[in-house]
Order: structure tokens, then C-alpha cells, then sequence
């Protein structure tokens, strides 16, 4: 198969739309953090204090979607440039990689969701008590 400008094209609207996901997740989890920090400075609650470590941690893998996702898409304006210039085998190289950088900022998203499920399984439970 021949790489074209057209293929690592297709990763930008892609891309994107998961970058505006990934900055509503970090959005909401800024906004949670900022309740339970009020939250925690009222009551010193000990539970209050274990929410926001979890929340620590989510941040930290949204960050880290975020960081490759964005190397992804750079990767992907790098091939752009490779095949513009025609150096083929650096362009499929470099979208090898674009890719790979991609599949592993989706893990992490598959990866944040599960914490954030469990998240709100603790308080389910704590609800129906």
C-alpha cells in the first residue's frame, strides 16, 4: 500500500475529537477537585482526602493522553512532510509510530475509564448503605 498525504490526513479530524474528549474529562476532574479541596478544608474529612489522591492519579493518565495524543498528531504532520518531500521510508516509519502513539493514548483513556467506574462504584455503595 501507498502511503499518501491523504492517509495521515485522516488521523487529524480523529485526533482531534479525541483531544476535545480528553480536555472534558481533565475539565470535570479540575472542577471535582476544586469542590472536594473546599470540601476537605470545611470538614478535614479523611474519605475527602483518599477522593482527591484517586483524582491525582486519574489526572496524571489524562496528562499522559494528552501528552500522545499530541505526539501522535505531530507525528502524523511529520509523514505529512516526509511524503511531501518523498522520503517514503521515513513517512511509513514515522506513521508506524503516529499509530502507535495514538493506540497507546487510547489505553490510557480504556485505562482512566475503568478508575473512573470504580470511582463512582465506591460511591454508589456508600449510598445504599
Amino acid at each position: 500500500m501507498e502511503l499518501t498525504l491523504g492517509i495521515p490526513a485522516l488521523l487529524f479530524p480523529a485526533i482531534s475529537l479525541t483531544m476535545l474528549a480528553y480536555n472534558a474529562r481533565y475539565l470535570a476532574i479540575a472542577a471535582l477537585i476544586r469542590q472536594l479541596h473546599k470540601e476537605y478544608k470545611e470538614t478535614e474529612s479523611p474519605t475527602v482526602g483518599l477522593q482527591v489522591q484517586k483524582l491525582r492519579k486519574r489526572l496524571t493518565i489524562i496528562k499522559n493522553m494528552q501528552a500522545t495524543a499530541i505526539f501522535s498528531f505531530l507525528l502524523a504532520v511529520i509523514t505529512m512532510t516526509l511524503i511531501y518531500v518523498e522520503l517514503t521510508f521515513w513517512a511509513n516509519l514515522v506513521f508506524g509510530f503516529s499509530l502507535f502513539a495514538l493506540m497507546i493514548s487510547l489505553m490510557l483513556s480504556l485505562i482512566e475509564v475503568q478508575l473512573s467506574t470504580k470511582a463512582l462504584e465506591i460511591q454508589l455503595k456508600d449510598m445504599e448503605r
